[in-house]
C-alpha cells in the first residue's frame, strides 16, 4: 500500500522501458526494498534499466499487441503478491505520413496506446478491487484533447484512452482505488526524437516528478506543465478552420 507520502511497496510498470514510466520510478523516491516489476517485450533493455533504479526488479514477458494474453500477465503478476501501483506507460509514436501510407501501422499504434491499456487496466482494476487499495497511473497526452491533422491517429488513440481512463475512475469510486490520469504536452525524449519541441513542452524527468508529486497529494488529473490545463481550454475553443492551418 502506498504509505502517507505516496510511496509504494509494489510496483508494475507497463512500458518498461518507456522513458516516462522510469522517469516515474525514479522521481518516486521509494526505500531500496521497494519491488518493481518491468513488463515488455525486450528483455534485455528491461534487464539494463532495472539495473539503474534502486530498487529490487523483476521482469515479465508482456506485449502490447497481444491482447489475448493480458489477462495472464496480470494474473501472474498479482499472484506473486498484492500491487500497490500500476503504471500504463506502453505507447508509440508513429509518424502521420507513414500511418497514410500503410493504415495497418494505424491499427497497430491504436492497439498499443489505447487498448493495450484497456485491457490490462480493466484486468488490473479487478484485482484491487479485491485488494481494496492501489493505484493506477494513466499517461494520456494533450493530443487527446483536440486531434490534429498533424498526428491525428495518435490524438484519436489517446483520446479513447483519456475517456477510458475517466471512466475508470468514475467505476472505482468507493473501491478503495484511485486513478491519476497524466496529461502532459509535448515530452522531449525517444519517442519525439527528430522532432522540433512544441510550446509548453516537457521532460521525463519533469513528467516523472509531477506524477510523483500527485500521488503523494489528491491531485486526480496532472497537467504537465500546470499551465498547459489553461491552454487546453483555448485549444477547444479555435475555429476549425483556424485548426486546419496549424501544423503542430
Amino acid at each position: 500500500m502506498l504509505d502517507d507520502i505516496g510511496r509504494p511497496g509494489r510496483v508494475l510498470l507497463l512500458g518498461g522501458t518507456s522513458e516516462i514510466g522510469l522517469s516515474v520510478l525514479t522521481a518516486l523516491r521509494a526505500p531500496a526494498d521497494t519491488e518493481v516489476v518491468l513488463a515488455g517485450r525486450d528483455e534485455q533493455r528491461m534487464a539494463a534499466a532495472g539495473k539503474e533504479l534502486p530498487f529490487r526488479c523483476t521482469t515479465v514477458a508482456f506485449d502490447a499487441l497481444e491482447t489475448g494474453s493480458h489477462q495472464a500477465v496480470i494474473d501472474g503478476v498479482f499472484a506473486a503478491g498484492q500491487v500497490d501501483l500500476v503504471i500504463a506507460a506502453a505507447g508509440v509514436l508513429t509518424p502521420q505520413p507513414d500511418v497514410d501510407r500503410n493504415p495497418v501501422l494505424a491499427a497497430q499504434m491504436i492497439e498499443i496506446n489505447f487498448t493495450s491499456h484497456a485491457t490490462t487496466l480493466l484486468a488490473a482494476a479487478a484485482k484491487m478491487r479485491i485488494q481494496r487499495y492501489g493505484t493506477i497511473v494513466v499517461l494520456s497526452s494533450i493530443a487527446a484533447i483536440r486531434p490534429r491533422k498533424a498526428n491525428y491517429v495518435y490524438g484519436a488513440a489517446k483520446a479513447g484512452l483519456d475517456a477510458f481512463a475517466r471512466g475508470l475512475t468514475d467505476a472505482l469510486a468507493g473501491t478503495g482505488v484511485r486513478v491519476v490520469l497524466v496529461r502532459p504536452g509535448f515530452v522531449t525524449g525517444r519517442m519525439t526524437a527528430g522532432l522540433s519541441p512544441a510550446p509548453l513542452s516537457s521532460t521525463p524527468q519533469q513528467v516523472g516528478a509531477a506524477v510523483a508529486n500527485a500521488l503523494a497529494g489528491q491531485d486526480s488529473v496532472v497537467w504537465i506543465p500546470r499551465s498547459l490545463a489553461a491552454a487546453a481550454m483555448v485549444l477547444r475553443l479555435v475555429p476549425r478552420p483556424l485548426w486546419r492551418k496549424m501544423r503542430r
